[in-house]
């Protein structure tokens, strides 16, 4: 069941109480701001004691397509060299898996794909990326464990252009945003690739879990601070009963959600779509 889906399950047969509409939307991840602003929309209304659920999530939905970009944001191409997309996000977010889904939804439309295992710290994090390269039939840029991340997306970056691959993919360690010298090393990677070419990385995404709730808002302006992101992926969507927490960081940040995981396939993976989004709410 969605956000709103729970909302009017909530709320239908009896009358508007406003404190429980103010706890139910920022319980469903629409953040503080923009709840208060859907409230005092709806108690400006001059026949705001009238009013039912009904009206209440025709506010709401007003209030995401104001937010939200009206079409999904392509990804942006580089001239002539590879386009880099660095990958970030805390630990236990679907990032690896993310970026193999990426790598697969490049392939589809028939782009080069080469990825990049800068996760040299997690147990297994190369291993694991090395089966999803080998399921793609994609070359993967490997190092050792403990090796400088930055250095081998610097050999990966290398690779692709010599080898004219279209779309190179570094996938980085999982870290918690509020680390500063683990975000400090993320920089790193960037200034790295940024030597090889000024506009790389030309995609920074940072991979968000669904169900985590105000925390992805707290992981998004961090990760925003130290590296300035292009974009979210979203993941769990399907699993999660409120998914709202794309807007209030689209809203607060300017970050666009730009493609949203649903399962666990690879093709469950696809660019965020805000009509489809809206129509799933209720």
């Amino acid at each position: 069941m969605n956000f709103l889906q729970s909302l009017a399950q909530q709320f239908t047969g009896k009358p508007i109480d406003w404190d429980e509409l103010e706890e139910a939307l920022i319980g469903a991840d629409l953040g503080v701001t923009m709840t208060m602003r859907i409230i005092k929309t709806l108690q400006e209304r001059e026949a705001w004691a009238l009013l039912g659920i009904g009206d209440v999530i025709k506010a709401v939905r007003a209030e995401i397509v104001r937010i939200l970009p009206s079409r999904p944001t392509p990804i942006h191409r580089a001239n002539g060299k590879p386009t880099v997309s660095l990958i970030a996000g805390v630990n236990g977010t679907g990032k690896t898996t993310s970026t193999a889904k990426l790598a697969h939804y490049l392939q589809k439309h028939r782009h080069t794909v080469l990825l990049a295992a800068g996760d040299t710290f997690r147990a297994a994090a190369i291993e694991q990326l090395d089966v999803w390269a080998k399921r793609l039939g994609v070359e993967m840029i490997r190092g050792q464990y403990g090796a400088d991340p930055a250095a081998l997306c610097y050999d990966a970056y290398q690779s692709a252009l010599k080898n004219k691959i279209e779309f190179l993919l570094c996938d980085t360690a999982g870290r918690q945003h509020t680390k500063t010298n683990l975000m400090a090393e993320l920089q790193k990677v960037k200034r790295t690739l940024g030597k090889l070419d000024p506009d790389a990385p030309h995609e920074t995404l940072l991979v968000v879990d669904a169900t985590t709730g105000g925390n992805a808002l707290s992981q998004a302006r961090e990760f925003h601070s130290a590296l300035t992101l292009t974009g979210l992926i979203v993941t769990k969507l399907d699993g999660s009963g409120k998914g709202g927490i794309i807007v209030p960081i689209q809203d607060e940040l300017g970050i666009p959600t730009r493609f949203v995981g649903t399962g666990e396939q690879l093709d469950d993976f696809a660019p965020f779509d805000r009509d489809m989004y809206i129509a799933n709410l209720v």
